[in-house]
């Protein structure tokens, strides 16, 4: 329920409600008025948290304060949601070795913040009569993602581009361990 529905103090107009004080215990039920003053009288607010309960439920809380935890708590799921995004890597059929590894680490790179890799190379003129070597080097991006990757959709040719997706690999107990080691060792071998 959001803050806005929330009816507190002077707003609950029922003639009677079920009152629940801040540490939790059931008070009964009462006259709206009464409640009001019991949630005033220890500077606290009276807050409806279940309108269609018969009669309605109401809290005895400091309401700035849990509009303030509410809030956190919308915060921090925010926050642990994440939005899986498509992150292009676009490849050549004449790419020449470094810049190959410097693609491939921008999708290691992409696939170990979560996102999804979309591999693809454009085919210009003449290279059109050569597809195979599209399929060539769309396989050894694949097999050198193998670690990190899974391919998701196997490289097809669409007009003129050729496309492949690549996604993350399932995570494993056992895998964590072995992933921080191979990262290290990736690592040194890059130096």
């Amino acid at each position: 329920m959001s803050n806005k529905e929330l009816q507190i103090n002077e707003g609950i107009h029922d003639r009677e409600v079920r009152v629940i004080s801040a540490d939790g215990k059931q008070l009964g039920i009462m006259p709206s008025a009464e409640a009001r003053r019991l949630a005033s009288s220890k500077d606290l607010d009276l807050v409806k948290i279940a309108p269609q309960a018969k009669p309605p439920v109401c809290k005895i809380i400091d309401y700035g304060k849990f509009r303030f935890e509410q809030a956190k708590r919308e915060k921090e799921a925010r926050k642990n949601q994440h939005m899986v995004e498509i992150k292009e890597v676009r490849l050549s059929l004449n790419i020449d070795t470094h810049d190959f590894e410097t693609k491939m680490n921008h999708a290691v790179r992409f696939l170990k913040e979560g996102n999804k890799v979309k591999a693809s190379i454009r085919f210009r003129g003449r290279e059109m009569g050569h597809p195979e070597q599209g399929y060539t080097i769309m396989k050894k991006f694949a097999d050198s993602l193998a670690e990190y990757a899974v391919v998701e959709k196997p490289a097809k040719l669409e007009g003129r581009n050729m496309l492949m997706f690549l996604a993350c690999k399932p995570v494993s107990r056992t895998a964590p361990k072995n992933a921080a080691k191979s990262g290290v060792e990736h690592h040194k071998s890059v130096k």
